[in-house]
């Protein structure tokens, strides 16, 4: 896809060497972050790597944005229209086969009777949706980026089994009737979830939803707050104070109110907090203005002929 884009950008008539797609490993990589003519360096990736990017490119001078990883929440308190919100997870957790840094593969129930709910009714929403090929308008979501990560994806959901959790739906196993070779992988659901398992820890990056269950808006403010990732998190709620004071208190970078993805629109910043983001550059808006430009501050004086015939020199003001 890059290369295409680069295609197109030469056919439209930009400049040859104005885009340049590289394609290289951590060699290529060190050679980005330490070429003298390269100023600025924009990473989106793992933590681990865009912390990399991030030491070894500001050690070198460069500003650099240098996004990582997420595991989004979604709090869901007891008052919360529960029919929109497994319409807004079912969205959020498993469009794109939830290979999105802003998707949200974490559901946060306050209270068992809302845990429960969501489960009944998400079970149906998984039941109705539609998987397949990128050429059909019905479906949900497609396959996955490839067949390493297919793997990677189904042996999270096997930890989280080994782990104690629930798998209430399992999508492993899952096959398209004409792409049986394709790297699919179903909508999964798994439920009794616990902060102390590593598959609640790490990032999946696939179309699994995992369900922790709290037992106050406390414990749930607190797990987003706790964990590694502070990229994104929406609470779910009719109630005013709650989003108030959860808006205002959890340590997440992008917050939510009844929006399961909470991506500001391109004027606002995007960036997360915590090891979801290095450096200190966020994108889009104010943010990116100042990740692309320099500023440079101008203090002159002008010799003024009307003073005694003289070339007096006075600092312009006005009047």
């Amino acid at each position: 896809m890059p290369v295409r884009l680069a295609e197109l950008l030469l056919e439209a008539g930009a400049p040859a060497g104005i885009l340049q797609v590289v394609h290289g490993d951590k060699e290529m990589v060190d050679a980005i972050l330490d070429h003298p003519a390269i100023a600025a360096v924009s990473f989106v990736g793992s933590s681990a790597i865009a912390q990399y990017v991030s030491g070894r490119g500001t050690s070198n001078g460069k500003r650099v944005q240098a996004m990582g990883g997420a595991k989004n929440h979604g709090i869901v308190m007891p008052d919360a229209d529960l029919d929109q919100v497994v319409k807004d997870l079912a969205g959020a957790a498993y469009g794109s086969a939830g290979e999105r840094c802003m998707a949200l593969p974490v559901v946060v129930a306050v209270g068992a009777a809302t845990a429960d709910a969501i489960r009944e009714r998400m079970v149906k929403a998984i039941a109705a949706m539609r998987v397949g090929v990128s050429t059909d308008a019905d479906a949900a979501y497609g396959p996955v980026v490839t067949a390493v990560h297919k793997a990677r994806i189904e042996g999270w959901i096997q930890t989280a089994v080994d782990e104690g959790a629930e798998l209430v739906v399992d999508g492993r196993g899952f096959a398209l009737q004409g792409h049986e070779g394709g790297f699919f992988v179903g909508p999964t659901l798994i439920d009794h979830v616990t902060t102390d398992m590593a598959s609640y820890h790490e990032e999946i990056f696939g179309p699994v939803l995992q369900i922790v269950r709290a037992e106050s808006f406390e414990e749930a403010l607190s797990l987003p707050s706790k964990h590694q990732y502070g990229n994104g998190v929406a609470i779910f709620t009719r109630n005013g104070h709650a989003a108030r004071e959860f808006a205002a208190r959890v340590n997440v970078g992008m917050v939510g109110i009844n929006v399961p993805i909470p991506v500001p629109v391109a004027y606002h910043s995007f960036g997360g907090w915590k090891r979801s983001a290095f450096a200190d550059h966020n994108q889009h808006g104010p943010e990116g203005v100042r990740f692309w430009t320099k500023v440079k501050t101008v203090t002159a004086r002008w010799p003024d002929g009307s003073v005694d015939g003289g070339n007096a020199f006075v600092i312009p003001t006005m009047g």
